[in-house]
């Protein structure tokens, strides 16, 4: 089945509302919202919730969105529609006040089978005007691997948990069999019935502050705002839309690999067309991949949303936006399409973020004053078992994602230590709060040096982050990620960052690269892990970046000594580190870099197999394998991939090489 988004046809372009009225009540609908994520936030239970993996919305009496919150996730922000809709497909006439139903189904238009969605009708004057929804990450969703996170899934029978739209609310009375039943698939059965009863009591706040609404300015007034919030908005992005330059461009960003094929980048393909009409897209991918980073059509709907939607930051997300798109997906069976029961668990760390990326690129193109290289990619650690530290020995999942840096701008440096684009108000857990929570003590936190990609622009820096387990029985170790191979790319000349991947017991003899995908690695008491996120690419020429900014991210240590020179051509001595006394060598900065403009281009024609010998022998490190010669290793062994590194190549030559002056 082909799967195409069409412009929404539920909209009443024609009100009679007054511009004062209408302003009040689209900034109340925001409100009703924001409510809902401060209820959430102080009433639930799971530390994962906590740190604002949640989302809220409301919806009017079709399932359209009216308003997102101001802090929402953007994976979950594309989707809360089109669960929405599925509740009133699958129950009809069946809904009522008091109803609250649960359901998590990724083949319905969810994200993945953690995120729980919980959506209360609204009735005024006997009838639904909207649904308020309320969307959480949960820890655990059952399945084989603590945190639910089961890389070698295939299928979703292999991963957890699958709720289709269910009634947990029935006219106001609670269905304690069914929830219990819910949680009861869980590992964490306590902290998923609160965070069920924070859920539905969250909607509950937005459905009193709609009522509110309806009694003060009347049933039919707050039903037409609805409409005339999601016609404003579609009206504003068509206008603008306008004054664009009119033309297709297109992109290609990559997957690591397919588990069940031969080595090599997993393509997508993203094409934009821009008419005067609207925005249109067409996405090609690959058949669906042997793991769980395939994606379901409603997450590759909401990276296109959210993909774009960061072009037009000050504009509000609802249907209206999204009826300003359309999308053609293709068939289903394939990694942006992976129809049931394929498994999708892994989504946002597969193809959401490189279809967002690509996004992203297309754009810089269109709008060059808001041009910005790619960012790095999100990713899970989840360490489970039993903590030891406890009598009974409960179950615990230490369930950790870090910042990372995003993509060199058009006009200054990417943002270090920020939140995945997949959803900037993610906070970062509190090592604190883990710790007393699980037995993970956190060795180290702090920004990674040379993790940014080098550029005219440079990369935001990622970060570094050690562990180690201490009173566990037990226990494994699963990690969701990506961009081990497909390295996060700079755009207009700049070069990449760093490769994801996971080191077990580092800088010891029993010291193991285990990757960036990979799930129930036996882990023991006394085991350590390292783990650093990628910086941003970065954008422009680096030999363009002046050596005073350069200097001082040198003092910074954002950057180290070695690679200003080797990347940016800039060499600095050091005088007194402590102190952050460096000088530069104007006459050798301006040798070394006439000396790499010669080279630069040839760098990426050396034979791969010569550049891994090298790297197996200690000659080059592993940013010069990157960013010099464009080969992709297995970093823990220094295996070369041939294709994988071809495809690396080809991506270079069109986004940095051939952008450099000769």
């Amino acid at each position: 089945m082909n799967v195409t988004l069409t412009p929404s046809t539920t909209v009443d372009r024609h009100t009679s509302l007054d511009p004062v009225t209408f302003e009040v009540l689209k900034n109340a609908f925001a409100t009703s919202v924001d409510l809902m994520s401060e209820q959430i936030l102080r009433t639930c239970y799971s530390f994962v919730i906590y740190s604002r993996d949640f989302s809220s919305a409301l919806c009017d009496a079709q399932g359209n969105t009216v308003m997102q919150g101001s802090g929402d996730i953007a994976v979950h922000v594309g989707t809360l529609h089109f669960q929405c809709k599925a509740v009133i497909e699958e129950f009809g006439d069946d809904i009522h006040p008091g109803d609250v139903f649960a359901v998590n189904d990724p083949y319905k238009g969810g994200t993945h089978i953690n995120d729980v969605s919980f959506i209360r009708p609204i009735f005024s004057e006997g009838r639904i005007i909207a649904y308020a929804q309320n969307k959480g990450h949960w820890a655990d969703i059952g399945g084989p691997v603590p945190g639910s996170f089961n890389v070698a899934a295939t299928e979703h029978f292999g991963e957890g948990l699958r709720i289709t739209p269910i009634r947990i609310w029935s006219k106001g009375v609670y269905l304690q069999d069914i929830a219990k039943l819910l949680v009861g698939n869980t590992r964490a059965p306590e902290q998923a019935m609160g965070d069920l009863h924070a859920q539905s009591e969250a909607t509950a706040v937005c459905e009193r502050e709609i009522l509110r609404l309806a009694e003060r300015y009347g049933t039919d007034t707050v039903e037409n705002a609805m409409q005339e919030t999601q016609n404003y908005v579609e009206r504003t992005v068509l206008r603008r839309l306008k004054g664009l330059p009119q033309g297709t461009w297109e992109t290609t960003d990559y997957l690591d690999l397919d588990p069940g094929a031969p080595e090599g980048l997993v393509p997508i393909n993203i094409k934009m067309t821009l008419d005067g009409e609207g925005i249109h897209y067409t996405l090609e991918g690959g058949p669906a991949i042997k793991a769980f980073l395939n994606s379901g059509y409603g997450t590759t709907f909401s990276a296109i949303y959210a993909g774009t939607k960061t072009f037009f930051p000050d504009v509000p997300l609802n249907s209206g936006f999204y009826a300003a798109v359309t999308a053609e997906i293709g068939p289903e069976g394939t990694v942006i399409n992976a129809g049931w029961p394929l498994a999708v668990t892994g989504t946002v760390s597969g193809p959401y973020e490189k279809i967002m990326n690509g996004i992203f690129e297309i754009w810089s193109k269109v709008m060059p004053e808001r041009a910005m290289a790619c960012a790095f990619n999100l990713e899970y650690l989840l360490v489970g078992g039993r903590d030891a530290r406890g009598a009974d020995a409960p179950y615990f999942m230490w369930y950790d994602w870090m910042a990372g840096g995003w993509g060199g701008r058009v006009s200054k440096d990417g943002s270090s230590a920020t939140a995945p684009v997949f959803g900037v108000g993610l906070a970062v857990q509190a090592c604190e709060g883990q710790e007393r929570l699980t037995p993970v003590l956190t060795t180290m936190h702090q920004i990674g040096t040379d993790s940014g990609g080098p550029g005219r622009y440079r990369g935001g820096c990622g970060v570094e982050k050690g562990g180690l387990l201490t009173d566990a029985d037990s226990s494994v170790m699963s990690y969701c990620c990506d961009r081990a191979r497909s390295i996060t790319w700079g755009i207009e000349g700049g070069l990449p960052s760093i490769p994801h991947g996971v080191w077990l017991n580092r800088d010891t003899e029993e010291e193991r690269f285990l990757g960036s995908i990979f799930s129930s690695v036996p882990v023991q008491p006394g085991d350590s892990f390292f783990r650093p996120s990628a910086g941003g690419g970065g954008l422009g020429d680096p030999l363009e970046r002046t050596p005073e900014e350069v200097l001082e991210d040198v003092i910074d240590d954002y950057v180290s000594v070695a690679r200003a020179a080797e990347d940016y051509g800039v060499v600095i001595h050091s005088i007194d580190p402590d102190l952050d006394e460096y000088k530069i060598d104007v006459q050798a900065t301006s040798a070394k870099r006439d000396w790499i403009r010669e080279r630069r281009a040839d760098w990426l024609l050396v034979d791969p197999r010569e550049v891994a010998e090298k790297y197996q022998s200690g000659e080059i490190d592993l940013l010069d394998v990157i960013r010099r010669y464009g080969v992709i290793l297995d970093w823990g062994t220094g295996e070369l991939f041939e294709e994988t590194t071809r495809q690396h190549r080809e991506q270079m030559m069109r986004r940095s090489a051939g952008h450099w002056k000769s």
